[in-house]
């Protein structure tokens, strides 16, 4: 279990590194760069476009790959979804800004930005499932929050290579050719990821099932079509306060508080690295009183500090915009943290890669790909972009009324499908 958990989370690292590079670079660069024509406002909301384009093909890409998982077992889905994503990646970093190639430039960025989201929407499926189909019961949410680590990983080493590069270049360099550097990397940990995920072995309980579904997308619509509304509704708020500390909170530090690149990314950092290192010990609370309540008490924190969080981060203030982040974040990850045992517990065998992922995903485009333009166009005014906490505040009320429809599973013996709440 520890070598699987441990190629899994190496793995839903490296791809979500590839995934928040571009966030951050949104954020930072690429509106000037390849939106050279719109007003600094106008280009940061373009640049949150194709940034919000990887969560819309997300979706897409979870019944791709949730197909050939439920047909052909979750391992091949962890190595085509890996080298999707990678290669993607390492384009981006190649294509020329607007000032070489003219409007083609956004185009290949939107392309690639879909392909990028195109297979992580395959990769969380694979890398969770595989995890908790060969978990023990009593441990099942501590082992499979080791992929959910993975995001915290990919996030640090994104921001981490961006904060050097952007702490050691000036803003001429880095806009230049140092926005690249975290793109091109993605191909040495792409293939790093390709050989740790080469030994894994296949799920018992995929080779256990004799009856594989012809279609599963048609089974999860036809069957289980409320069971998605509600993870999808559910999750929406996890995505959108990470995305709201990680992406709009970046944006909005450097270009209307004018706080350094390297304050803000520093803050947001070490309230990841926190996040990350709380994955595990939620778990464990969620294997000790259960997946639902969890989920009940993150939204209930989401909502109640929202405004607090806006407030603390519009003083630009160092440490206080931390704690803003951090509250938040940790909000987060009570959810998140048993988010991976809980969706396949939800779904049966033969269609849990496609309804888990999709599902996930869904709460990605709700949650993620909304959040970073909604906040900046709300924040546009003058004063303390109160609107910014008013419209997570009830993302969160939404993903709250949602888990209370959803039922409890922590004592499913060998992930046998639960059917959503009437």
């Amino acid at each position: 279990m520890l070598r699987l958990a441990a190629a899994s989370l190496a793995g839903t690292a490296i791809e979500f590194y590839d995934f928040f590079v571009y966030g951050t670079a949104a954020a930072l660069v690429l509106g000037p760069l390849f939106f050279p024509t719109f007003s600094p406002l106008a280009g940061t909301l373009a640049a949150f476009a194709t940034f919000g384009v990887g969560f819309v093909a997300r979706p897409l890409g979870s019944v791709l790959f949730g197909h050939l998982g439920d047909r052909r077992g979750r391992r091949p889905v962890l190595v085509a979804s890996l080298l999707l994503t990678g290669t993607a990646t390492v384009a981006v970093g190649c294509v020329p800004t607007y000032e070489h190639i003219g409007v083609t430039a956004p185009v290949l960025l939107l392309v690639l930005r879909f392909l990028q989201g195109l297979g992580l929407g395959g990769e969380w499926g694979g890398a969770v499932l595989l995890t908790a189909e060969h978990a023990p019961a009593e441990r099942r949410g501590l082992w499979s929050s080791f992929p959910q680590v993975g995001p915290s990983l990919g996030f640090v080493l994104a921001n981490g290579v961006m904060l050097a590069l952007s702490a050691t270049l000036s803003d001429a360099q880095f806009a230049a050719w140092g926005w690249r550097v975290p793109f091109w990397a993605a191909g040495v940990l792409a293939a790093a990821g390709l050989w740790l995920r080469g030994s894994l072995a296949e799920s018992p309980q995929f080779l256990e099932m004799g009856d594989h579904a012809r279609v599963p997308l048609a089974e999860v619509v036809r069957d289980h079509w409320r069971l998605v509304l509600l993870t999808a509704g559910g999750l929406a708020v996890g995505y959108a306060v990470f995305y709201a500390v990680t992406t709009w909170a970046l944006a909005y530090g450097v270009e209307r508080l004018g706080v350094s690149r390297t304050v803000m990314l520093t803050c947001i950092m070490a309230a990841v690295v926190v996040k990350g290192c709380l994955t595990p010990v939620m778990a464990l609370l969620g294997d000790r009183f259960g997946r639902r309540p969890l989920c009940l008490v993150g939204c209930t924190a989401a909502a109640l500090w929202m405004f607090p969080m806006v407030a603390l981060l519009s003083t630009g203030e160092p440490l206080l915009m931390f704690a803003g982040f951090l509250v938040a974040l940790i909000a987060f990850i009570t959810m998140f943290a048993v988010i991976a045992a809980y969706l396949p517990e939800l779904y049966e065998p033969r269609v849990r890669c496609t309804g888990a992922a999709v599902g996930y995903n869904l709460g990605g485009v709700l949650g993620g790909a909304l959040t970073p333009i909604v906040a900046t166009a709300v924040a546009s005014g003058p004063g303390v972009p109160w609107g910014v906490a008013a419209y997570l505040t009830g993302i969160a009320l939404l993903s709250l009324g949602c888990f209370a429809l959803l039922p409890e599973t922590r004592s499913v013996p060998r992930l046998a499908v639960v059917q959503a709440a009437d």
